[in-house]
């Protein structure tokens, strides 16, 4: 997995290459973590994410919760359908924004 953070203003974007799983997710979330810590407004994009296991889905969460408690928005960005359906499935699609 690959992840890249532009920023513009008062948000970061996250961008994620590859797969998301238990040897990386940790990744994501030290990114999400302290993308949190500059702004309050941050968005993942999803592009060129092939695989997300529940690990990711977990970073995601932490993710989620850190926004909600600093008054900021996560949202998810070019969501393929494969992962799409992942999120569905597990109930994210209903307390993450996903465009």
């Amino acid at each position: 997995m690959t992840l890249s953070e532009t920023r513009n203003g008062e948000l970061i974007t996250i961008s994620v290459e590859g797969r998301v799983d238990a040897s990386t997710s940790g990744g994501l979330q030290s990114s999400i973590l302290l993308a949190f810590q500059k702004v309050k407004n941050l968005t993942i994009d999803f592009e060129k994410c092939e695989y997300v296991s529940s690990a990711g889905l977990r970073a995601l969460l932490i993710g989620q919760k850190t926004a909600q408690s600093k008054g900021g928005e996560m949202k998810l960005i070019n969501v393929s359908e494969a992962i799409l359906s992942v999120l569905k499935l597990s109930g994210f699609d209903s307390i993450i924004t996903i465009e």
